[in-house]
Formats: structure tokens, C-alpha cells, sequence
């Protein structure tokens, strides 16, 4: 990334030099079930011909000119080191476009999906999980057999499933479930995994210090949360100022701001929809940093790091404000790069993430992800805390190496994944991502695309569901998209063309209780 800039229409930062991505045929990589488009077929590896494996293939969606496809594949004989699935289009118009969890290569009609290193082995009862966008025109029939290392199997055949339609689903129900961190998922107070889908909804991190009010105008009533609704949304993230809860400065600051902020996450929380408050924006001189960094050392920008003068402050008074309601979850600070002072030195980075203090190049006493972690628990709150990793929470490498202490084990990590940031391929999540979130619960805090579009994100989306985690797209709020970034024209929920019908079309099609 050589750049940051500041989009007066977003107040977000758009981090990058990263150009649009077009994407090709590409590797992905995540364990689960193999998927591909409306089939489930029965197929058998070479290695465990006597006994057989099970796979099923599914259209999960499907549009004029294109469609999401995922392939489930289960070992049923002994295990298998290294496979590749194959099968024939019917249709010589049908393609593989792009796909995840395999290395994919079509030749005329004939595609072959080969195993990466990390999933390659299948032991007996053991699965993986593949899938792929395709194109089509005038008929997209599914393949009549599926093969596992050159043996050909069958099985129950089932149609394709038509695209969903963007028409409310009545959304969620009761109140949000209280949940917490079990091994790699976030599940509710039984047990059960659920996955945090919906928006980010900005504004509480910038309207107090622009004398905007606390949310620039924009309603949050039943009526708008009512129009979440009708997109089948259960989540909202909700960017937060540090000067405006604790006071400092802005308008308004203090006690409104506070009551404000938790009349909000009731209302939302009263409607199904689990509030994910974040540490947006907080103080720290960055003075010497790039040109087009901000240098305000007030709260009216987003900075490196969290600052230890205030933002364990923050977190006192946040978490002593929702402890005992495990409905509501915490991201600790939006954002962090600091390795970008200590010369992109990843190494320097990665120990002022978790450990705060005097860092390489940033003239102001940092909080590490620690000390945050710590501020929150010495309340005794025990919400599920979400943190970003470097370079804009876009490289999470060195996440689980440098994953601060809890006594509860309740951490998620919070990942951002734009088209423009230097991880925006397939190949890139699977080898970054991917391992990360076979250990611990991963939630895309934000994503989208440098234009109005919807393919980029339909393509991340559609990887996440196959590794079963969260999203949240930036974001409700409606400022016009003419760059990206905004879901809706109205505060009534009607969606932008392209990235807002998209998203809409997406989530009412997914049920957080149903993990792939």
C-alpha cells in the first residue's frame, strides 16, 4: 500500500495503492465440504475404490449470464493423500470463472479441481470443501457424473437452486442469541454456531466531532431498523469515536453520547440483531507519518494505533456499560497499520500490535491488542472481542503467533478485505486466511469494491460461506455510490443497483444458524 486518502462521501479511509482486481482462474483453499451448483453426487478416490467416498455438488446460486457453485466431498474408505475432483460441463458455453479451496483448470469442456497442500489429505470420515463462479448462456445444465482420482461415481442428482429474490424474508426474530468462542466458531450460549452477517453502519465515529449530532442525521428507530431487516440483516457494526464516549471533545460528548450509543445497541439487540461496537477513531499525533496521513491528533481521523492515554479508558467504560449482555460484541480498534512508521517492518508491527508502548516511528504511548484485552476483562465483561490485524486489518499472517492473552478464550479475528488492499485474491485467502480460520473464529469486519459493483464481494462472500465466517459490508448509509462503499439510496433500505441489490439478494439467501 502506498497511499491512504480520506473519501469526503465515506468518511472512510481507502487504503491502497491496489488498482482493481479482475479475477481469473484461481487456487483457494478452506476445509469443509466440496460444492459445486444444484447436484449431489456420490463419488469414490481412487485409494478407497472398495468403500467409496460421498460428494455433493450444488448451485447455491444462479443468475442470468452466471452462478455460485460449491462441491462437498466426504472420504468414506481409507485415507487419501493428494486428489483431484473432475467432471464435464454438458454445455460448451458453461466456465469456471474463478474458484476457491482447489487449484481449478478447465480445458474445453473438462474441469479438474486438485487439492492444495493443506487439504490434500482426506482421511477416513475426513472432508473438504471446494467451490467456484461460473458463467453460462442459454442453459446451465448440471455435469452427469463427478470424478475422485479418475473413478467415476454416482448418485442423487438435484436441480439446480434458482436465484434467490429480493423480497424480505420477515428477517430475524426474538432477541439476539448471547454468544461466545467455541475452538474456531462463535455459537450461542447452547452451543450452536452462528455467523455474524449484515452491515456496517457508520457515522457514531465522526458526526460528534463535526458537530453533526451523533448520527449525521440518520435514524436509528424501529422504522430503520425495520429496513435492516427486510435484508435479512443480523448484524451491525458500529464505529465509535473515543473523545465523544469519554467526553474529550465533540458534540455531542459525554453522557448523551453514551446513552445515545446504548439505546442503540438495545433496540438493536431487542430485534435480533447483535450490535458489534468498534473503536473507530482516537487520539495520537502522528505527525512525521506520509503525506496523506492525517496528522490531527485529535479523534477525527483514523490513526495507527490505539492510544494509551484514552482508549483503554474507552474500553473500561464500554465494557463496564455491556457487561452481563453477551448479545453484544466488542472490535477493539478499527484498522491498525503501525508497521507503516517502522518502515513496513512487519516484525516491529506485529509486536506493537499485541504489546503497545514506545513503537518505531510513532511519537505517542500506544495501547497494545493487550492491553485492550486486559482494560475489558478487569471489568469482569465477558463479550466476544473481535481484532483487526495489520496493515489496515487486511494481513492476518502473524494474527495467531501474536494473539494476545485471554483468560476466557474468547477472541475472534477481525478482517477487512476491500478489492483494492493487497490481499483481494482467492490464491491470497486461502493461504492467509484460510489457516487462520481453522483455529479461531474469523468475522470480515468490512468489505467491498472500488466501484458500485457486486462481483468482487459476491466472490468473497461466497468463499466465506464456504469456510463458514462472518461478514459485514461497509456500508448503510446513504451517500450515493459513485466509488464504492454504499448499500443503499434511501435510509428505508432500498438497495443501490448493482452492490446494494447484490448484498440484499445474498443475505436474504443465508440463515446464521445454518454453517456449511
Amino acid at each position: 500500500m502506498g497511499i491512504e486518502l480520506i473519501d469526503p462521501l465515506r468518511n472512510k479511509e481507502i487504503k491502497g495503492d491496489q488498482v482493481k482486481r479482475r479475477h481469473t482462474l484461481i487456487a483457494a483453499g478452506a476445509a469443509g465440504a466440496l460444492i459445486l451448483g444444484g447436484l449431489a453426487i456420490a463419488t469414490l478416490p481412487a485409494s478407497a475404490a472398495a468403500t467409496g467416498c460421498s460428494v455433493a455438488y450444488k448451485v447455491q446460486s444462479q443468475w442470468p449470464g452466471g452462478f455460485t457453485a460449491d462441491l462437498a466431498i466426504t472420504n468414506l474408505g481409507s485415507p487419501v493423500r493428494g486428489w483431484t475432483a473432475t467432471f464435464d460441463f454438458p454445455d460448451s458455453d458453461q466456465k469456471v470463472t474463478n474458484g476457491w479451496s482447489a487449484t481449478w483448470a478447465q480445458s474445453g469442456s473438462h474441469v479438474s479441481a486438485t487439492s492444495l497442500d493443506w487439504n490434500g489429505t482426506l482421511d477416513t470420515g475426513g472432508s473438504a470443501s471446494i467451490g467456484f463462479n461460473g458463467a453460462w448462456k442459454g442453459a446451465n445444465p448440471q455435469p452427469a457424473s463427478v470424478a475422485l482420482n479418475g473413478v467415476i461415481c454416482t448418485g442423487s442428482v438435484t436441480s439446480p437452486t434458482p436465484s434467490p429474490t429480493a423480497t424480505a424474508t420477515g428477517g430475524p426474530s426474538g432477541p439476539a442469541p448471547e454468544l461466545k468462542v467455541s475452538g474456531n466458531k462463535i455459537v450461542t450460549a447452547s452451543g450452536k454456531p452462528y455467523r455474524l452477517l449484515g452491515v456496517d453502519r457508520s457515522s457514531g465515529e465522526y458526526a460528534c466531532v463535526q458537530d453533526k449530532g451523533l448520527w449525521d442525521g440518520g435514524p436509528v428507530d424501529q422504522a430503520s431498523v425495520d429496513a435492516m431487516k427486510t435484508w435479512n440483516i443480523h448484524a451491525v457494526r458500529v464505529p465509535l469515536n473515543e473523545e465523544c464516549w469519554l467526553g474529550l471533545n465533540g458534540s455531542p460528548k459525554g453522557t448523551a453520547y453514551q446513552q445515545g450509543v446504548e439505546d442503540y445497541v438495545n433496540l438493536l439487540v431487542a430485534n435480533g440483531i447483535t450490535p458489534i461496537l468498534d473503536l473507530h477513531w482516537t487520539r495520537g499525533a502522528y505527525t512525521d507519518g506520509p503525506d496523506w496521513h492525517c496528522k490531527d491528533a485529535t479523534a477525527t481521523c483514523q490513526k495507527p494505533m490505539p492510544d494509551a492515554q484514552y482508549a483503554p479508558q474507552f474500553w473500561t467504560g464500554v465494557a463496564n456499560a455491556f457487561k452481563g449482555n453477551d448479545a453484544v460484541v466488542l472490535d477493539l480498534f478499527n484498522e491498525p497499520y503501525p508497521e507503516i512508521a517502522a518502515g513496513w517492518d512487519k516484525t516491529v508491527g506485529w509486536q506493537c500490535w499485541r504489546d503497545g508502548g514506545t513503537c518505531t516511528g510513532l511519537p505517542y504511548e500506544t495501547a497494545g491488542m493487550q492491553d485492550l484485552v486486559d482494560a475489558v476483562r478487569a471489568t469482569g465483561a465477558t463479550n466476544v472481542l473481535m481484532l483487526g490485524g495489520l496493515e489496515w486489518a487486511n494481513d492476518m499472517r502473524e494474527w495467531l503467533t501474536h494473539m494476545p492473552n485471554d483468560p476466557l478464550n474468547n477472541l475472534a479475528a477481525s478482517w477487512h478485505a476491500y478489492s483494492f488492499n493487497a490481499c483481494a485474491t482467492v490464491s491470497c485467502w486461502d493461504s492467509q486466511v484460510a489457516p487462520l480460520a481453522q483455529h479461531v473464529p474469523v468475522v470480515i469486519g468490512e468489505f467491498g469494491q472500488d466501484d458500485c459493483g457486486f462481483d468482487y464481494m459476491q466472490q468473497l462472500a461466497d468463499w466465506a460461506d464456504a469456510h463458514s465466517m462472518s461478514y459485514l459490508a461497509w456500508t448503510w448509509n446513504p451517500w450515493g455510490c459513485s466509488s464504492g462503499g454504499v448499500l443503499i439510496k434511501d435510509w428505508a433500505g432500498t438497495p443501490e443497483p448493482g452492490v446494494g441489490e447484490g448484498l440484499k439478494a445474498h443475505l436474504i439467501s443465508q440463515d446464521p444458524y445454518s454453517i456449511p
